[in-house]
């Protein structure tokens, strides 16, 4: 019987452990994680990348960066940093999916495939596709803090709602997990004995 005491004790904890590290669920909600953008920048969009497809410029690079334990990495160029950044708003981008938004025009990229570990190049390419980015909102202001594959070249469709905070009724709304909805009916069960 006094475990059943603590049993909603246990789930209140549960639920909130579970929502302070889950990713949102819609975009440009208040993240927790406020260097995120700045990870997002130091992986995606530096000063210094190669302008060319040579493997040994891209191979020193790597090495030289930090960049060797991430077998896919992708590189926008440092002068669409503001077109990047409007992926997250309702003007650059359109709702995706959880907190990701996709651009409503494509961007060209470099992607570079390596041997995790080694650095050894696989492959390098240059691509040119809609963005798919995570976008959360940190110091008043959503911006990019995750970068998304979009192997098949998704684009926006042509009743996507724009990219932004939830709180305008334009987005979508926070969804109840399994985890919040189970929690609260134990506490309720519970509270009946």
């Amino acid at each position: 019987m006094a475990a059943l005491r603590v049993f909603p004790f246990l789930s209140v904890f549960l639920l909130l452990v579970h929502q302070s590290f889950a990713k949102n669920d819609a975009p440009c909600l208040l993240s927790n994680w406020n260097n995120a953008f700045n990870t997002f920048m130091k992986r995606h969009i530096r000063s210094g990348t190669p302008t060319t497809l040579d493997q040994n410029q891209w191979m020193n690079y790597i090495s030289n960066n930090g960049g060797c334990s991430r077998p896919t990495q992708s590189f926008l160029h440092p002068n669409d940093l503001d077109k990047v950044k409007a992926v997250c708003t309702p003007k650059g981008g359109a709702v995706y999916k959880d907190n990701l938004c996709i651009s409503w025009q494509p961007f060209t990229f470099i992607t570079v495939r390596s041997e995790q570990g080694t650095c050894g190049i696989k492959s390098i390419r240059e691509e040119t596709k809609h963005l798919i980015l995570g976008c959360d909102k940190l110091s008043n202001q959503c911006l990019p803090v995750h970068f998304e594959g979009n192997p098949d070249n998704i684009k926006p469709g042509n009743n996507a709602k724009g990219c932004q905070d939830p709180s305008t009724g334009d987005a979508p709304s926070f969804k109840l997990t399994w985890l919040c909805l189970l929690s609260v009916l134990l506490i309720i069960i519970l509270c009946q004995n």
